[in-house]
């Protein structure tokens, strides 16, 4: 078992290049492949609603049911202590065979199989709850069976796919803390932008393929690009195996993880302002995504396929740019300034959506504004993702990141359902989905970006009172340890 000290330190896996590199792209590609099925049906909200009868309100049902379970049943908080307490190679497991699971009971939803079953007739008895105030769950009277059922493999996807995100930053973490750790995080988020992309242009080919529009035939192949995700969790398994053989467990340590222990993450003020820093990027990033190709149609009078050319420089290019802003994170810092200058681009995005791009119809202005968005959302996991090493004690890391995509998971939650009952209500007696006014769910997210602006200057003042390595790079001569639960309990 190697011992790593400041002076006599026995070379590891993690140390080896070629290794640290391999197991991030295994970890990189299970997620890509998720974000891929998590998007696949976001550039067909036209044919869902020609085809399906989904009309808004139930798409917007659909794409915020994925995080329902994570934000109601706590179950992101869960998989934190599952994370901690059986550590990454368990977890990842699991979260891919769990998103596998989703994603069938998705796909069989939208065939025809399903139309003509008796769970069809059974799903348009079921779960017909008023639509109203209290009712918070993505199911309502009216709702078509098929978007039920898809709400449900949503759900049970979604449990899978953000277990499998805090389990990957985890994993990054253990490879590469105190080498290039932005760089790693800012190249894993990159590719999953590249799912994206992928989604954006490869999804409206296929349900449109050979004349005949099904939109299971997108959600079919995405469906087995998770069972190769699950796959190279595997895979990635049996590497962090012999790296635990060469270092020793550092996951559960002298002093294991204790759910007592949380109090430290739920104390620190500045961690909370992290976690709000999240949800609110996130909240104006990915619901945005779900409307942005429906958006771009009603405003530019483009087709579903011209329009994902359109926002296809969104993730590509958030992709060319989020690992050269992570290798200038760990190299030169700055991490709670990008945050800043990523809220103020949100903003003047969202803006440019809301009344630029109605009043000119400029498919220019629309790939200025797109770019400048994904520039935005570089920002974010480049800067955002490594700072919470920084702020909690290695044990906690599981759960820490647990609560973080928990709050965040809220915001995705309840934000398509708001825009989508927001375009609804913008719009009213408008049936052709190539006629909706995005004006005032531009400005919600906008909104969103400037609260995100004040948060952003806060974390700032704070890093520089109590000095927590916010702007400070991460390779330095040695690792630095990350503060402690004892140094979180002294902040308050």
């Amino acid at each position: 078992m190697g011992i790593e000290t400041a002076t006599n330190r026995i070379e590891s896996l993690k140390d080896k290049a070629w290794a640290r590199w391999t197991a991030l792209v295994l970890l990189a590609g299970a997620m890509f492949f998720s974000y891929i099925f998590m998007d696949v049906l976001s550039p067909l909200q036209q044919y869902l609603q020609d085809q399906a009868g989904w009309d808004p309100q139930a798409y917007g049902r659909f794409a915020g049911s994925e995080t329902f379970l994570n934000v109601f049943v706590f179950f992101l908080i869960f998989a934190g202590i599952i994370l901690d307490k059986m550590g990454v190679r368990f977890t990842a497991i699991l979260s891919g065979s769990v998103m596998f699971v989703g994603g069938f009971i998705n796909y069989y939803a939208l065939t025809d199989s399903f139309q003509t079953s008796s769970l069809a007739t059974f799903m348009d008895h079921f779960i017909n709850l008023p639509d109203t105030w209290w009712n918070i769950t993505p199911f309502y009277a009216g709702m078509p069976a098929s978007a039920k059922l898809s709400a449900i493999g949503f759900m049970v996807f979604g449990c899978g796919v953000e277990m499998a995100g805090i389990t990957v930053s985890r994993g990054i973490v253990k490879w590469f803390q105190g080498k290039e750790m932005a760089l790693a995080m800012g190249a894993e988020m990159a590719l999953a932008r590249v799912g994206v992309a992928v989604v954006v242009l490869g999804s409206p080919f296929l349900a449109e393929l050979g004349g005949n529009i099904s939109v299971s035939r997108p959600i079919a192949v995405a469906m087995l690009l998770l069972l190769v995700g699950l796959i190279s969790f595997i895979v990635y398994a049996f590497m962090d195996k012999k790296l635990e053989k060469e270092i020793g467990n550092t996951e559960e340590k002298d002093d294991p993880f204790k759910v007592s222990d949380l109090k430290y993450i739920f104390s620190s003020k500045v961690f909370w302002i992290v976690a709000l820093l999240c949800v609110l990027y996130y909240s104006a990033i990915f619901p945005f995504q779900k409307y942005a190709i429906n958006m771009l149609q009603c405003n530019l009078g483009i087709s579903a396929q011209d329009a994902g050319f359109v926002f296809f420089v969104f993730p590509l290019g958030a992709a060319a740019i989020t690992p050269v802003l992570g290798n200038f994170l760990d190299r030169k810092g700055k991490g709670a300034t990008m945050l800043i200058f990523g809220a103020l681009l949100m903003i003047v995005c969202h803006l440019t959506f809301a009344f630029v791009l109605p009043a000119t119809g400029s498919t220019l202005i629309a790939y200025g504004a797109i770019i400048l968005l994904g520039i935005s959302f570089s920002l974010v996991p480049a800067s955002l993702w490594p700072s919470v090493p920084k702020l909690v004690d290695g044990k906690l890391l599981g759960s820490a990141y647990a609560v973080i995509f928990w709050i965040q998971n809220i915001g995705l939650y309840a934000f398509p359902m708001i825009i989508g009952a927001v375009l609804a209500a913008t719009n009213p007696g408008i049936e052709n989905p190539l006629e909706y006014n995005y004006t005032i769910p531009m400005v919600v997210f906008a909104g969103l970006g400037v609260l995100a602006l004040v948060l952003g200057i806060a974390l700032k003042a704070l890093d520089a009172k109590h000095h927590y390595g916010l702007e400070e790079p991460n390779i330095k001569g040695e690792a630095e340890e990350a503060i402690t639960p004892e140094v979180l309990e002294a902040e308050m």
